[in-house]
């Protein structure tokens, strides 16, 4: 088994890097990445925690990027990437202004919680969370926790996705910039769970990915729970014709994302093995390529 998409507490997951390592050996994955949200913290504290030699660990992250120009759209568009260097400084200070964006509009958006008569404030928020990165799933688990809704899809329908009475927008970089800077911090940059992308009029998924592809893209995440049969072969044979990766996972997020488990989703879903392979082979090229020359 194969999960190249899972979060720790470093972002919004519920376990701990160390916690994902364990239970990631003891379902026997062969490779997995901790791709936390604007951060390489997750994956960096896997690495010092030590991996279990019968598997294949890549660094990742997830970056909330803007739609790229020319894909009309709002929100996040989301870009994974994987083998950089974790001491990157241009990377880290891309991903720290990201961060101070994401931490700096909870409080309004708890604020319009609290205007639509609901009483929360960010210490309960802050205590119910613990020490992790507070987002939206924190905020829809309290909401969950004190009865105001039902589930995460109806804290995010009604009240907090993008749209909805207590949404607050916030900064991201632009897709290009957090392309180059996957790249530049010798990774591969990779599209993310396509199949989520909202429509753009005018523009079938072959246009946008030949876009990204002249940004420097270098894979798409083919293999995602929610992918259906037919796009999961799109994304694959468009990923051919590119010449990208195909990448995949299960976007594991711990207890907040219930009925998606480590390594095998809804319980249906697999990564195939090669797909690991084939990306150790594309970030082995781009390490030789970038190696100095001996004189």
């Amino acid at each position: 088994m194969v999960d190249l998409h899972v979060h720790s507490t470093a972002s919004d997951g519920t376990h701990t890097p160390a916690e994902l390592i364990l239970r990631a050996e003891a379902i026997g994955l062969k490779a997995f990445a901790i791709t936390d949200h604007d951060t390489v913290a997750g994956a960096r504290a896997a690495a010092a925690a030590g991996i279990p030699a019968s598997m294949h660990f890549f660094t990742g992250v997830e970056i909330s990027a803007a739609f790229p120009r020319f894909y009309p759209a709002r929100g996040s568009f989301h870009v994974l990437g994987y083998g950089m260097r974790l001491d990157d400084p241009a990377m880290e200070n891309a991903l720290a202004l990201l961060r101070t964006a994401r931490r700096n509009r909870n409080p309004d958006m708890v604020e319009r919680l609290r205007n639509l008569g609901m009483d929360i404030s960010m210490d309960e928020l802050h205590a119910d969370a613990g020490n992790v990165q507070v987002g939206r799933p924190h905020i829809a688990r309290l909401m969950i926790r004190k009865g105001y809704v039902k589930t995460f899809d109806e804290a995010f329908d009604r009240y907090i996705g993008a749209g909805r009475p207590a949404y607050v927008d916030k900064y991201r970089i632009e897709c290009e910039t957090a392309i180059g800077l996957i790249r530049n911090a010798g990774g591969i940059a990779v599209l993310a769970h396509p199949g989520l992308l909202p429509p753009a009029d005018g523009l079938d998924f072959e246009e946008l990915v030949r876009g990204l592809t002249d940004l420097g893209l270098g894979g798409i995440e083919v293999y995602y729970p929610s992918h259906s049969p037919a796009e999961t072969a799109l994304y694959r044979k468009t990923a051919e014709r590119f010449g990208l990766v195909a990448t995949g996972g299960t976007d594991y997020h711990g207890a907040i994302s219930p009925g998606i488990d480590l390594g095998v989703g809804d319980g249906t879903f697999s990564v195939p093995c090669e797909v690991h392979e084939k990306l150790s082979r594309a970030l082995g090229r781009i390490c030789r390529e970038t190696l100095p020359i001996e004189r």
